[in-house]
């Protein structure tokens, strides 16, 4: 069964109150689902309190991480800090999570970059840790990398069983945990890698859960030729861009095709888009 089409805005921030004020609101005035903010150091507003900012000034607009580190926090404690945000967003808390994949950061902050493996492994016992949180019963946990005794889940979330849950990855052991465990998917293809491969590991893997799954691609390289042309140019970050130059038109069918193959219905653009992207908008959100 195909989903209904949503965007989402992953922004960079700003260091004014009142531009970002007047960025949350903009976004949530132009029918944009959500506004995501990456947990990268040096080059964005802090996650949490930016999501919290952006919450108290809007009243439809969903918000959420594009994704939390695992490593970077203890897991109880960012479940914690996102169950406040549900219960003070009134529910609107979209949770993006993942094992990191940027060397440079984790050198920042002195921690190490261990192997995939290992970084996938204490993820999932993070995850475990964050999932039990949501249940609302009291939080035992001990694994190879944490131990969480006797943690009494306060507050409580809104949003029931839990926020959704997002998980990106490229990788077969990610995506097939995601699969069992996540709301929203966002498989990523490398050039030469097959985005269907993927689509079937998760497939395989969710079982009768695949039908529930809401599948995530970023748009963020697609510039309308006939929209309005964007205040800044196109910055690759650290998700690979492909610049691609389309009319709404194109850029319309080319998201229905991906919708089609793929299952792609929930759609993230960079900040930089917003007013080009609005034409888009129009003719898919909501259908």
């Amino acid at each position: 069964m195909k989903k209904a089409f949503r965007f989402g805005v992953v922004v960079r921030g700003s260091t004014s109150r009142a531009a970002w004020i007047a960025l949350a609101q903009r976004i949530e005035e132009l029918g944009y689902s959500s506004l995501f903010v990456p947990d990268v150091l040096g080059t964005h507003l802090a996650t949490i309190p930016a999501l919290v900012m952006a919450a108290a000034v809007t009243t439809k607009l969903r918000v959420g991480s594009f994704v939390f580190v695992n490593d970077y926090r203890n897991p109880a404690l960012l479940a914690r800090d996102i169950a406040s945000l549900d219960c003070l967003s009134d529910g609107r808390v979209e949770l993006g999570l993942g094992a990191g994949n940027w060397p440079r950061d984790f050198q920042q902050l002195g921690i190490p970059f261990d192997s995939a493996g290992v970084r996938v492994s204490r993820f999932m016992e993070g995850f475990s840790i964050i999932k039990q949180f949501f249940s609302g019963e009291t939080v035992n946990y001990a694994g190879k990398y944490y131990t969480i005794t006797d943690l009494r889940p306060i507050p409580h979330v809104v949003q029931q069983p839990h926020p959704p849950i997002m998980i990106g990855s490229g990788g077969r052991r990610m995506l097939t945990f995601a699969a069992r465990e996540a709301d929203i998917i966002m498989p990523v293809a490398m050039p030469g890698e097959d985005i269907a491969e993927k689509i079937s590991w998760i497939r395989e893997a969710a079982g009768e859960r695949f039908e529930h799954l809401e599948f995530s691609q970023n748009a963020f390289g697609i510039e309308l030729t006939d929209g309005p042309v964007p205040a800044e140019p196109l910055i690759p970050g650290g998700i690979p861009v492909e610049p691609r130059l389309m009319t709404t038109q194109q850029a319309v069918a080319y998201l229905q095709e991906q919708r089609e193959r793929f299952g792609f219905s929930c759609i993230q653009i960079q900040e930089r888009q917003i007013e080009n992207f609005v034409p888009v908008l129009a003719q898919l959100n909501g259908k």
